[in-house]
């Protein structure tokens, strides 16, 4: 609405001397040459012909923590994951301006008292993957001083966020979007190095429920905080004039952390400065059955590997997609 707005009252023209036709008419021409003045090389990226692209998607996300550690010579470790999350959702964007709704079936029914929220930006030459997830869906194994313990759902709280940013090289030839959002078409194979940093950050901590369902369990709160910084590749190969398939990697190398865990009140830090790393990892199809109908799939991952003599936190973070769309 705001687009909209902005776009009537900077037309030369006031309100009042137009019709509500002319100004429609108006605002698509403003909104068409906007679409269009491409920031690519045509001869390998152009726009999809069509005013409206709907599209229908299916999504599902999960989360896997992996920690240990020695505290006051005890040793402790944990082996920890979310309930998968499946929703479906409803796009519809006009001329690069869009509008989304999700629904979730399973919260519907109460059986997924998760939250995650996502926001992907792709565009020539920078993109962003931003997660947040609050869980109380943690299940796994712990394992404190020898002594097994189970946790199930409610034993345990999970706060994280995920944030991957790049910078495209080749930016006039080879598009994240097309892949990713499907909002240009790549017409020739063409890649890019990358540059990019990364951010992992959150706390997974015991809850009461756990405390009394087993009192002899040790409260632990495990805390997550890194950044990396690197670079990597992706391509996107063309295949005759139907498929694109997508494949990018960036490794960044952990240049700060503040990883640490805390047993019984007692805690203990990784240290600071060590050679860890944060892999991002994407992959994708899309399929044109035409100019007008196309389908495909995506993933996008975070995983973290972490060597220390103190204490070891990786997480693998993922989100699939499949998606359906049609151009009109």
């Amino acid at each position: 609405m705001l687009a909209v707005a902005w776009l009537v009252f900077t037309t030369p023209l006031t309100a009042q001397t137009l019709s509500r036709a002319e100004r429609r008419a108006r605002i698509d021409s403003v909104l068409s040459r906007r679409y269009y003045q491409t920031p690519y090389d045509t001869n390998y990226v152009v726009r999809p012909e069509g005013r409206l692209t709907l599209k229908v998607r299916m999504n599902q996300t999960g989360n896997s923590f992996h920690a240990k550690g020695t505290v006051n010579d005890v040793y402790a470790k944990a082996d920890l994951s979310t309930s998968h999350k499946t929703t479906f959702s409803l796009a519809a964007i006009y001329r690069g301006i869009g509008v989304g709704m999700a629904i979730n079936p399973a919260k519907w029914g109460g059986a997924y008292k998760d939250y995650e929220f996502n926001l992907n930006y792709y565009s020539s030459r920078l993109s962003l993957d931003l997660s947040y997830q609050r869980s109380e869906s943690l299940t796994g194994d712990m394992l404190f001083d020898e002594v097994p313990k189970r946790l199930e759902e409610g034993d345990a709280t999970m706060k994280v966020l995920n944030v991957a940013a790049y910078y495209t090289f080749n930016h006039r030839r080879f598009s994240f979007p097309a892949a990713f959002t499907q909002s240009y078409i790549q017409r020739r194979s063409a890649g890019s190095w990358l540059a990019g940093i990364s951010y992992q950050g959150g706390s997974i901590k015991t809850t009461d429920a756990l405390l009394e369902r087993s009192p002899n369990a040790p409260e632990t709160r495990i805390y997550v905080g890194h950044v990396g910084i690197g670079g990597g590749y992706g391509y996107n190969w063309v295949l005759g004039r139907r498929w694109l398939l997508h494949f990018s990697m960036l490794p960044t190398f952990v240049v700060y952390n503040r990883n640490n865990m805390t047993v019984r009140g007692q805690r203990k830090e990784a240290e600071h400065m060590r050679f860890n790393m944060i892999f991002n990892e994407r992959a994708a199809v899309v399929y044109q059955f035409s100019p007008r109908y196309f389908a495909g799939a995506t993933l996008v991952m975070n995983n973290s590997v972490f060597d220390d003599d103190r204490v070891v936190v990786n997480q693998n973070k993922w989100r699939a997609r499949a998606f359906f769309g049609l151009r009109l």
